[in-house]
């Protein structure tokens, strides 16, 4: 097969935008479809400072080096989740240190049992909270640490490194279960508010495989291994099943996700309700739907105080 652009060998053949390229028009094509979606939905302007979530994996590393190519200002920040098995934070961390050593840039680095007292799986064994499968206290406490970093250090917008793949298997599983809160906040961008930073998703019509494509022919070195907690996970699971239907039908993902923002857009697709009020955070200051403490500190109260003090308070 050749490509579109010169007709020289295609390294690539995206069968769902019909388009077959070369290594060096793939490499191109990439940050050019990341700019355009920048611009569709307003994610940020040049002059912005933003702040990458990075994990290790080729996602969040290729979309720091297209944001980096493209000529923003682009941080990164690495959780240290104190993954043991199989050294999985160690590896990760590892590929974020050399990718931010070899384009010169500010890699902030931050162990959650630094601030948590203990690392992900140790704090879920200790409070309960799925123990066997920590999922729920690491999505918590991430989200917690990226958008406290993002304002204490004055970032104008927390991104991250979400591919289409990500958002339909999202979507797919709060449509399934009519999660109408969910379904509300999901999209490309999730605005600033009162004690949380802007959120974008420059990647979000970028296709998995086009990911791992542009990461390979960057030369960008990443994790290979999946979190070792994410065997079984849902998300996972509805993966799979939109990807046999991606294959019967091509650029059904990106149908399905697209058409949810049109219906979301022109259909209001999700009723508009109040925003609920919050309180701040006597411990930390972060806002919170609670009267009392947030439920990152409440975690971390059982973590440090076996009484549960905090936790009654809140």
């Amino acid at each position: 097969m050749k490509c579109r652009k010169c007709g020289a060998k295609a390294a690539i053949h995206m069968r769902q935008h019909k388009l077959a390229l070369c290594a060096d028009h793939f490499r191109r094509w990439i940050p050019s479809q990341t700019q355009r979606t920048i611009e569709k939905y307003d994610m940020f302007e040049s002059r912005d400072r933003l702040l990458v979530a990075v994990s290790g994996g080729k996602d969040s590393l290729a979309l720091w080096d297209v944001l980096l190519d493209l000529g923003y200002h682009a941080d990164g920040l690495y959780l240290d989740l104190g993954i043991d098995a199989g050294e999985y934070s160690k590896l990760s961390r590892s590929y974020c240190e050399a990718f931010a050593r070899s384009r010169d840039q500010r890699l902030i680095i931050m162990r959650v049992s630094d601030q948590l007292g203990v690392s992900i799986p140790d704090a879920a064994r200790i409070t309960r909270r799925g123990r066997d499968k920590p999922c729920s206290i690491c999505g918590l406490a991430k989200r917690h640490l990226m958008n406290r970093t993002a304002l204490e250090e004055r970032y104008d917008v927390l991104v991250t490194g979400h591919n289409l793949d990500d958002e339909a298997a999202t979507l797919f599983g709060n449509t399934l279960n009519w999660q109408v809160g969910y379904l509300k906040r999901q999209g490309p961008v999730l605005e600033e508010r009162p004690g949380f930073v802007r959120k974008a998703k420059p990647f979000c019509r970028i296709y998995e495989r086009e990911t791992a494509a542009y990461a390979l022919l960057r030369g960008i070195d990443y994790v290979y291994k999946e979190c070792p907690y994410a065997d079984g996970a849902k998300s996972i699971y509805y993966k799979e099943k939109l990807n046999q239907m991606e294959r019967e039908r091509p650029g059904i993902k990106l149908s399905f996700y697209l058409s949810f923002l049109r219906a979301k857009r022109d259909m209001q697709f999700v009723e508009r309700e109040a925003q609920p009020g919050f309180n701040t955070c006597p411990d930390c200051g972060s806002p919170t739907s609670s009267d009392g403490y947030c439920a990152f500190c409440r975690v971390k109260a059982r973590i440090s105080q076996p009484s549960e003090a905090l936790e009654r308070n809140s």
